[in-house]
């Protein structure tokens, strides 16, 4: 697939972290400008989705990037988790990226449960330390914190969609389209590439998930040498894409510094260019 190394991993990963992902998730994918466009935090799949509960304390950053530059839109989020989260009135046309960086929070989980967890997630920095460490049969201690973007096209395309959708933002992890996904053409091929605290990421299991069939992801691929990986996108329909990276730390609370990142965007009919 157009030079990517990819590898398919089974689709029973689905379990055990799902409830840690996270995602930005708009009434539209595409709007028009003037209109007010709401948006919820979505965390979790199937039987453990739900909206996210925390409050504007818990942003280090909610941003909506456009062709002019970057706004600041932490003021429109409401507070104690109301829902919509933010509602968002774009008055450029063209593709913009709403983007959100949460504060660290803490976990502290049994092994088995931690043991399973950074298994089914491939986090190998973690189950490496453990092993080395004789710490399996202890609890797992981190803390994480959650990235995510959105794309929503606002009005007609613009020639420089392509390039503001290929962008890198600068996210401790950050999933950056190699194409922008409202134009892709016939082969609805998106590659992608996974970036941690500026580096290309190999290694990483990578999902592709429908949105309206969440319950398990449609693909799961291990990120090749360059941190990419390729996936074919059915033409209608809302898309997750979201990755999961560690480190171990020394901290008297935690063993790891986790970080959760997401890539949502969708088709309302099949697309053309």
């Amino acid at each position: 697939m157009r030079g990517f190394v990819a590898t398919i991993i089974g689709l029973s990963l689905a379990g055990t972290a799902s409830a840690h992902d996270f995602w930005l998730q708009p009434q539209s994918w595409q709007t028009a400008p003037g209109n007010p466009l709401p948006f919820v935090v979505e965390v979790g799949h199937g039987s453990f989705r739900q909206q996210w509960g925390a409050d504007g304390g818990h942003l280090l950053a909610l941003n909506d990037l456009a062709h002019g530059g970057a706004v600041d839109v932490r003021p429109l989020f409401k507070p104690g988790g109301e829902v919509p989260h933010l509602t968002r009135t774009f008055r450029r046309e063209g593709l913009h990226i709403v983007s959100l960086v949460s504060t660290n929070a803490a976990s502290d989980l049994p092994a088995i449960r931690f043991n399973d967890y950074i298994k089914a997630e491939g986090l190998t920095p973690a189950i490496d330390a453990r092993t080395r460490s004789g710490a399996m049969n202890s609890n797992g201690r981190e803390l994480y914190s959650r990235r995510a973007k959105a794309l929503v096209q606002v009005g007609r395309p613009k020639p420089s969609d392509d390039a503001l959708a290929t962008r890198a933002l600068g996210l401790t992890l950050e999933i950056v389209p190699l194409r922008n996904p409202y134009s892709l053409g016939a082969d609805h091929v998106l590659p992608i590439q996974i970036l941690y605290e500026g580096r290309p990421l190999p290694g990483a299991l990578v999902k592709l998930t429908s949105l309206e069939f969440d319950a398990k992801p449609l693909r799961v691929v291990r990120s090749d040498a360059k941190g990419q990986a390729t996936f074919e996108v059915p033409p209608v329909g809302s898309w997750l894409v979201n990755v999961i990276w560690t480190k171990p730390i020394a901290s008297r609370g935690a063993d790891f510094l986790t970080t959760f990142s997401s890539l949502t965007f969708g088709y309302a009919a099949k697309r053309g260019r």
